[in-house]
Order: structure tokens, then C-alpha cells, then sequence
């Protein structure tokens, strides 16, 4: 489960991001980075693992898999939006502290 919603996740991702690439000001290209780069990372994890054993299962589909994705895909977004609240695109915090 990991691999398939972190993959949907990074791939709805990098659609928006190229739809609003002249203008990025949200920094959807991290987001979409970051949603890659795990995907990868889990890709990899599963991979390894399934041509070690010789086959047998490569989703793992249970609750405790839809959870952990989940919870990746939480930690991908936090990051992503304190790198946005560091940048402050709209000068929303910079703002307040100049006045």
C-alpha cells in the first residue's frame, strides 16, 4: 500500500506542479520531490526484499501498510510546508516581524 498511494500522491504532485510551473511560488516542485523521492525509496525497499526471497508478495496490503503510508505521506506534506513557511511566499511572517 506504501507504493501505490505514495506513488498516486507524488504523480497528482507533479501534475499540479507543471501546471503552475511559471509561477511557483508555493513550491510544488519540492513537494513533488519529496513525494518522488520516497516513493523511490519505498519502490527500492520493496524490491529488495521480494528478489531476495526468490517472489511471494510484493504489496502489502493491510491496515498497518494504509496507516504507515499515510503517516509518510503527513511527514512528506510537513516538510514540504515548513520549507513553504521558511520561503513565505506572500510575506505573511516577514511582514508582521518588519512592522
Amino acid at each position: 500500500m506504501w507504493l501505490i498511494i505514495l506513488a498516486f500522491a507524488a504523480i497528482i504532485a507533479t501534475a499540479i506542479w507543471y501546471t503552475q510551473a511559471e509561477n511557483d511560488k508555493y513550491l510544488l516542485k519540492y513537494l513533488s520531490l519529496i513525494l518522488w523521492g520516497t516513493t523511490i525509496m519505498v519502490l527500492v525497499d520493496h524490491v529488495v526484499p521480494y528478489l531476495m526471497e526468490g517472489g511471494g508478495e510484493f504489496f502489502d496490503v493491510s491496515i498497518e501498510a494504509t496507516i504507515l503510508s499515510g503517516v509518510m505521506l503527513v511527514v512528506g506534506l510537513a516538510v514540504w510546508e515548513g520549507a513553504l513557511l521558511l520561503k513565505d511566499p506572500k510575506g505573511v511572517i516577514y511582514k508582521r516581524n518588519r512592522s
